[in-house]
């Protein structure tokens, strides 16, 4: 039996682990979930530890998007959030692919300079 290498197998994130994930601390992520109410990662009862799901974290994405790189406000970013979430998403998606085209742009820019 072969297994898969690049298959995620951890179901549920820390909070440490997501906010490293993202680019933004802890306190923004619990920032976020009071302001964006389709942001609600499960929460142990016990000890109080959000656990953040694949789909939170795609969301968490998206916010990122539109309120950091795209410069959106909250209320902004929730509205757009509410009416066209699939829309949203693809946009970030977008975004994150032109972002990495750009880096391996600059990389293989730098490499060509080395070379002249």
């Amino acid at each position: 039996m072969v297994l898969n290498k690049d298959k995620n197998l951890k179901l549920y994130h820390s909070i440490s682990e997501t906010a490293q994930l993202i680019g933004v601390n802890e306190s923004t992520l619990r920032y976020w979930e009071k302001e964006f109410p389709q942001l609600r990662p499960k929460v142990q009862t016990l000890n109080k530890v959000r656990q953040y799901s694949d789909a939170d974290i795609e969301l968490l994405k998206t916010i990122y998007s539109l309120v950091k790189v795209r410069g959106f406000k909250l209320a902004a970013a929730r509205k757009v959030i509410a009416q066209n979430r699939a829309g949203a998403d693809r946009s970030s998606e977008v975004l994150e692919t032109l972002i990495s085209v750009r880096d391996q742009l600059k990389d293989l820019k730098s490499k060509l300079d080395g070379i002249v």
